[in-house]
């Protein structure tokens, strides 16, 4: 799932490229896109962003592939620790 998320990223602005400007690139199509995506703190919205199904389910599956210790609810604290996590992969 990780692996898939991160081809999308670079699928969508083009290939590798430093963060700044992954950002930046990011930052374009979320403005170019018609929902208001936060990418930048929201796992759901940079799932919504790459294509990627941002489902309940599916950010279940991305926790136990990354490890996630906490209960699978979908909670705040399961959103933030996952963007977290990719964030830090991206890197």
């Amino acid at each position: 799932m990780l692996k898939s998320i991160i081809d999308a990223i670079y699928s969508l602005v083009g290939g590798r490229m430093s963060l700044e400007q992954l950002g930046a690139e990011l930052d374009a199509k979320a403005a170019a896109n018609p929902e208001k995506l936060d990418w930048r703190h929201s796992i759901v919205d940079l799932m919504k962003l790459t294509g990627q199904d941002s489902s309940l389910a599916a950010r279940e599956t991305l926790a136990r592939e990354l490890g996630y210790r906490g209960p699978f609810d979908g909670s705040a604290e399961m959103n933030i620790w996952l963007h977290k996590e990719v964030m830090q992969k991206l890197r």
